[in-house]
């Protein structure tokens, strides 16, 4: 089993273009990223300084999330959001365009939530037109956009494996765009009431991304009641060979004791 770290939670208390050689300093030699700059399209020399933080820690960018708006403000993604569909085209120009530089193949795209006033089904039909577009973008360097169910977010719409499955479905049916897959995140799921056994059990062989965190507390596997390792070993054992992200807090101490250093590197 392949383990990426997620470096805007892990390291988010360095600067941007620290966070990488920090990753390899603990051992990984792959990691992932949210959406790294401010802006949704952001200048020739914002995208240079961290392509070259990543390519100058020797360490692979496996995944990046698109755009996803103001964050801090609540926001959880563009892809469902009705206004703002000039910014998506942007968003995924963007996104395709680090990702090309430094060879991702996955990219995370949260669905947005549902807007007061707005029309849910109407959302939801927009959403099928932005992840057909972000498909067709990413499938032209052999990428895969990804969707996440999401806790914590009480007006986001996907929030077990079955929601973010329907949309990938409805969006290979309606628009034709097969270049969408899940990501099951272990510790969202968990916080959502989900039953991490059958999850693995019966989302596993769908799954193109997998993230960890353990419940309660979002801290590092070990750290609560979820039983991580486990359910990793039978998601391998029932064929998965994608990447596991450590997508967890850092916690006090050693965020990453439970897992050997040299488990850690891609090989």
């Amino acid at each position: 089993m392949r383990f990426a770290v997620n470096t805007s939670i892990l390291f988010g208390d360095l600067p941007l273009e620290r966070r990488p050689a920090a990753a390899r300093e603990a051992g990984f030699t792959a990691v992932e990223s949210w959406w790294p700059f401010d802006a949704v399209d952001p200048g020739d020399r914002e995208v240079e300084a961290f392509a070259r933080s990543v390519e100058d820690a020797g360490v692979r960018l496996v995944a990046l999330n698109f755009p996803a708006g103001a964050m801090a403000d609540g926001e959880r993604g563009l892809v469902s959001v009705p206004g703002r569909e000039a910014q998506w085209r942007d968003a995924v120009a963007a996104t395709v365009g680090v990702g090309e530089r430094l060879g991702v193949r996955l990219f995370n795209a949260l669905y947005g939530n549902r807007v007061e006033g707005a029309d849910p089904a109407a959302q939801d039909a927009l959403a099928v037109e932005h992840l057909a577009l972000a498909g067709r973008a990413v499938a032209r360097i052999g990428g895969t956009v990804l969707l996440e169910p999401l806790s914590a977010a009480p007006r986001y719409p996907l929030r077990t494996a079955e929601d973010a499955l329907a949309v990938v479905d409805r969006v290979a049916g309606e628009a034709g765009v097969r270049d969408l897959g899940l990501l099951l995140d272990l510790y969202h799921l968990a916080v959502n009431g989900g039953d991490l056994d059958r999850e693995v059990a019966v989302h596993g062989r769908r799954a193109a991304h997998v993230q960890v965190a353990d419940a309660p507390g979002r801290g590092p596997p070990g750290s609560g009641g979820l039983g991580l390792e486990r359910h990793l070993r039978r998601l391998e054992e029932g064929g998965y060979a994608g990447w596991v992200a450590l997508e967890h807090l850092p916690g006090d101490g050693d965020p990453f004791a439970w897992l050997l250093r040299e488990r850690r590197a891609a090989g």
